[in-house]
């Protein structure tokens, strides 16, 4: 599978969908993208993870920049994440900020 993500900004929602892998390849660029949204008012924060196989530690990184920069006061959810990357998630820590859901 390709990795790639899709980032999309609607009403207050930024919805980020993420494919493959969140790697040092190309969480630079997800981080560049999400640094667009500076200043817009967020009020959530969707990452879709269900077609995500592999988070690296820079593709944490992203996602705690999205979340302490970004959307500091949006609830942040992760939607549908694979076990390997639901462990990562946990180990880090970063499911103190993310609420998990299973499904939309």
């Amino acid at each position: 599978m390709d990795s790639k993500y899709t980032v999309d900004y609607q009403d207050g929602i930024i919805r980020i969908e993420l494919m493959g892998r969140l790697d040092a390849n190309n969480a630079p660029a997800l981080q560049d993208e999400l640094k667009q949204m500076a200043g817009k008012p967020v009020s959530k924060m969707l990452f879709f993870a269900k077609d995500l196989e592999y988070v690296s530690s820079a593709g944490l990184r992203a996602l705690i920049f999205a979340k302490q920069k970004i959307g500091v006061d949006a609830n942040a959810f992760l939607i549908g994440a694979q076990e390997a990357v639901l462990n990562v998630i946990k180990m880090s820590g970063l499911d103190n900020f993310l609420e998990i859901q299973d499904k939309e």
